[in-house]
Parts: C-alpha cells; structure tokens; sequence
C-alpha cells in the first residue's frame, strides 16, 4: 500500500494520503480547505549512508596525542565502534545515540564535567 503525496493549488497544503487497493483512485480532496483539484507529488525518498560515509563526512579527526585527541567527539565513537568490531558484538542502541551525538560534535555527559 502507497503512500501519495498531493498538493492543493488553493492553500498550497502537501498532505500524504495512505492508498488501500492496486487500483489508482481519483486525487483525494485537500484537508484543509476541500478543494478536490489535488495533484499528486513526487515523493522524497531516504538515503541511508554508510559508515564510511558518515566518517568521510566528518573529516579526519586530529591525530595528535595528548588530551585533547581522547575528548575529540568523532574519535570517542570511531574508537567505541572499533571496540565493539572486534568483539563481535552489535553496538547497543543507547551507545550508537551516543556515538551519533558525538559526531554532531556532542560530548557525553561524562567527558562534559570534567
């Protein structure tokens, strides 16, 4: 079962209509204002990206040791998710939030107090 998108040429509302059946119904009327001269939308689509692309995108962090290498937000979750590689294990779903919000440059709340 689709899910269409449509656009009212009236109130310029885009409003998503689940669609039950293999047949193509008529456009349905606007939510808002009822106007039944919809048009159907190109739809947007997800892209996931892979992890290589996610460390690509977040550049290279520095490799210069010292103090400030351990508090580098995107080293915190490359080095987390190395260690969980090796040991065959999934990363749990509360570390991966934790992991991502590092890489949106979030320290966690531990490395945040000191």
């Amino acid at each position: 079962m689709p899910i269409y998108e449509y656009l009212c040429p009236k109130c310029h509302l885009k409003f998503s209509e689940l669609v039950r059946g293999r047949s193509e119904p008529p456009p349905p009327a606007c939510p808002r204002c009822g106007n039944k001269e919809t048009a159907k939308q190109v739809s947007t689509f997800a892209y996931h990206k892979s992890v290589k692309d996610i460390h690509e995108e977040s550049g290279e962090p520095s490799m210069t040791s010292g103090p400030d290498f351990y508090k580098d937000p995107r080293n915190i979750g490359r080095w987390t998710e190395k260690k969980f590689e090796q040991m065959g294990m999934d990363v749990p779903p509360e570390v991966r939030e934790e992991i991502d919000a590092a890489r949106d440059g979030e320290l966690p709340d531990d490395l945040t107090e000191t």
